[in-house]
This record gives C-alpha cells, sequence and structure tokens, in this order.
C-alpha cells in the first residue's frame, strides 16, 4: 500500500523541489535522520520540534502550517 503525504507533506516536498533540494539535504541542514524528514512528509511524525526550522530553511509562509 502506497502512503499519501500530508497536506504539509505536499508543501514542503514542493518547496525541496523549487530549491532544488533533496529530503536528506533538509535533513543534514536539521541535524537528523533523513528518514525522520520522510516520516514527517507522512504524517508518522509531527516534525513539531523542527517546523520553524523548516519553514526558515524552506522559506515557506508559515501562516500555510
Amino acid at each position: 500500500m502506497m502512503r499519501k503525504l500530508t497536506p504539509m507533506g505536499v508543501k514542503i516536498k514542493k518547496a525541496l523541489i523549487d530549491k532544488g533540494m533533496t529530503q536528506v539535504q533538509l535533513a543534514d541542514q536539521l541535524g537528523v535522520n533523513p528518514r525522520y524528514i520522510n516520516h514527517i512528509i507522512h504524517g508518522e511524525r509531527s516534525g513539531r520540534k523542527y517546523m520553524n526550522e523548516i519553514i526558515r530553511i524552506l522559506e515557506l509562509n508559515e501562516r500555510n502550517f
């Protein structure tokens, strides 16, 4: 069964593509395991602890979260 992206996950994936970044690069900047980023994108982890930093790195609009 294929996992679905959360609405937040879609925004993160789109921002990664727009910036030419990978999940691995984002994980490196956050100091977390790349698998953790994948869990955030698929809603298996909230990522609340890192959300402000993700928003900053990906230059996202904070109101959309």
